[in-house]
């Protein structure tokens, strides 16, 4: 027998990750427990995979509330998008946290990061789009007055950008805990209004009624802001970080943009314009989201480049 052929018969592995040394001999292999490919195998006292992810409770929480085949799907979708959006949460609150430090480049990661995330989020409506008009009918009426509306995480994330609206707590008033988190991301200024904040210790000459305002009103357009930028964009060697973190707002909100639009498709797919199940109108309640601008002088100062 060759010496390759002895290393391949002693389970060690060829790149040097295994535990076997790739010299024993045939009496020293079968003295080892089985293995594959030395793999532990035997997790008695040691955290395994599924203990570490809390597998059990995971994948135990769908429960169906009709005989239809296809709800499981629309559980699923739904809270894999929830914990998507729960990463998304706490990267854009660690980011919030960097610039406010001044701390620029961590956050210019956690924001490619949600854009990331959001791309996820976007292909994951072509799995919902598998549904039939017929096959959610069949199911719809379990739903109740449930929605998709009423996630509290999306509604934080959507005030955490700038898009504040008071009205939008009273959903979620019969969970104060719930509220509570909600109504402190309301008070709260923006991600934006967190920047906007920045280009003024850099030295720009921002609006003070733009940095000290209500912050529980939805992000509106600013002269002096756009001024800023536009300087930004035409020096962008001498502001870089600021040039960066235009972009990585930019590229944020254009896939918040591509989301929100696929819901719309997957939803008049779906259900055409009937009414959702929160109550809204549906598809053109959606559809006028679309219209919501988040950084409204990021993209007007592209024109005037």
């Amino acid at each position: 027998m060759t010496q390759s052929h002895e290393r391949e018969g002693t389970g060690g592995c060829p790149m040097g990750y295994g535990t076997g040394t790739g010299t024993g001999t045939a009496g020293d292999a079968a003295q080892k427990p089985e293995g594959w490919h030395d793999a532990q195998l035997d997790f008695t006292g040691s955290m395994s995979y599924g203990d570490y992810l809390s597998l059990d409770t995971l994948l135990a929480a769908q429960h169906p509330l009709s005989p239809d085949h296809n709800e499981m799907l629309f559980i699923v979708q739904h809270q894999t998008s929830e914990l998507w959006m729960k990463l998304a949460l706490y990267e854009l609150h660690a980011a919030l946290a960097a610039v406010h430090r001044d701390d620029l480049p961590p956050a210019f990661k956690m924001l490619a990061r949600v854009s990331r995330i959001l791309d996820q989020l976007v292909q994951a409506w072509s799995v919902l789009a598998t549904m039939t008009p017929s096959e959610y009918t069949a199911m719809r009426p379990y739903l109740g007055a449930s929605s998709g509306f009423q996630s509290h995480q999306y509604r934080q994330i959507e005030f955490l950008l700038g898009n504040k609206n008071v009205q939008m707590l009273k959903p979620h008033a019969h969970r104060p805990n719930v509220l509570a988190e909600v109504t402190a991301t309301l008070e709260a200024p923006s991600f934006y209004d967190e920047v906007i904040r920045l280009l003024a210790r850099r030295g720009f000459p921002i609006a003070p009624e733009r940095l000290e305002r209500d912050w529980t009103q939805p992000t509106t357009h600013d002269a002096s802001v756009e001024a800023a930028w536009l300087t930004v964009y035409r020096e962008p060697t001498q502001h870089w970080e600021l040039y960066e973190m235009a972009e990585e707002l930019v590229d944020l909100e254009d896939s918040f943009r591509q989301w929100r639009f696929r819901h719309v498709t997957t939803v008049e797919r779906i259900i055409g314009f009937k009414q959702g199940t929160g109550g809204t109108s549906g598809a053109p309640y959606l559809r006028k989201m679309l219209d919501v601008v988040l950084f409204p002088e990021l993209w007007h100062v592209r024109t005037l480049l």
